[in-house]
């Protein structure tokens, strides 16, 4: 059955010019992000710091990192868990409100923990660990997580890239084990800087190098 329908010449150019307003739209949204591969490390408190380290004790930067005043220590610290320990886990800074720890599922089934995949900041239910330093030792009942994946961005971002703060996305990575990665959160603020956050693991798995260009897909 064919239906005809009758739609005068202007009509027919108003809608052409639509769906080509919608394809040029669509077509200037930006997919591509740069990649920071994220080893296991560790953000503490003044309190914890101090127990750690010593009255007063000031961290040292070592380099900064791709988010605006945030940056790699020359300290680190030892983690232990119930099979195992971890030597020289980086700190990074500034000091933050909670202690967190960030590991792989590597490191996991090395400390015998079982750390959930969270958001930073996301610590209730989560494991806690031992962490030892060169002035002492402490345990923290909570705040050990494997870090989700995800992109910073800022406003002006988030607008060319399409996309909206809590928002999950796919990222595709090409290459020789390329593939999709899922479940990447999208974090906008006008205080980040455009960049993508995977762990060890992932770049293992899809030999994903530091500072490579993945695709995001919607």
């Amino acid at each position: 059955m064919v239906i005809r329908m009758n739609c005068d010449k202007a009509t027919v150019e108003q809608v052409t010019k639509l769906v080509l307003e919608s394809l040029q739209q669509y077509s200037s949204i930006k997919t591509e992000v740069p990649v920071g591969v994220s080893a296991r490390h560790i953000h503490l408190n003044k309190n914890d710091l101090v127990r750690l380290f010593g009255e007063g004790y000031v961290l040292h930067q070592l380099k900064p990192l791709s988010q605006p005043g945030q940056y790699a220590a020359e300290e680190t610290v030892d983690i232990t868990g119930p099979k195992g320990k971890i030597p020289k886990v980086r700190i990074l800074g500034p000091e933050r409100s909670a202690t967190q720890v960030e590991i792989t599922a590597t490191d996991m089934r090395k400390l015998g923990i079982n750390a959930p995949v969270r958001t930073s900041g996301d610590l209730k239910g989560t494991p806690g660990i031992t962490i030892t330093g060169p002035k002492g030792e402490i345990t923290i009942d909570e705040g050990v997580i494997i870090s989700d994946r995800h992109i910073h961005m800022t406003p002006a971002d988030a607008v060319a890239y399409g996309v909206a703060d809590g928002q999950k996305v796919k990222l595709l990575a090409e290459g020789e084990k390329g593939g999709i990665l899922h479940n990447v959160i999208i974090r906008v603020s006008d205080k980040y800087a455009l960049d993508c956050h995977i762990d060890t693991d992932d770049a293992s798995a899809f030999l994903i190098r530091q500072g490579q260009v993945l695709h995001i897909i919607k």
